[in-house]
């Protein structure tokens, strides 16, 4: 197994890679059958035991809530391909959620303001 992390797009916030000797629909059991997959994304930490989206085999995309306020929430996606070795690839994609959930922006931007005379 390796790992590696490195962007997937420019809205990820980090992406782990991992190859497996494991072959693709064994690996999608794991991420997608609920008491396979409570053993290590248990349902306390997603915001619904449900997938957000699902393709069939390829990508399975979960929303995350934080334990402890303010609750923030973010987004797992999990795909799998299978690899030259006859195993899997496997990448976890970890998004930060919607804007609201962000770091607020300080207020003094720099920016200038118009004033009225």
């Amino acid at each position: 197994m390796s790992d590696a992390a490195k962007p997937d797009s420019a809205d990820a916030d980090l992406v782990l890679e991992y190859e497996f000797d494991a072959p693709p629909a064994k690996v999608w059991r794991a991420v997608t059958v609920p008491a396979l997959r409570e053993r290590w994304l248990p349902d306390c930490d997603l915001a619904g035991a449900e997938p957000e989206l699902s393709i069939d085999g390829e990508e399975v995309r979960y929303r995350l809530r934080d334990s402890e306020p303010p609750f923030r929430e973010s987004h797992v996606i999990f795909r799998i391909e299978p690899n030259d070795a006859g195993g899997t690839r496997f990448r976890i994609i970890q998004q930060a959620g919607d804007e609201r959930t962000k770091l607020p922006q300080a207020a003094n931007s720099n920016c200038c303001m118009m004033r009225a005379a």
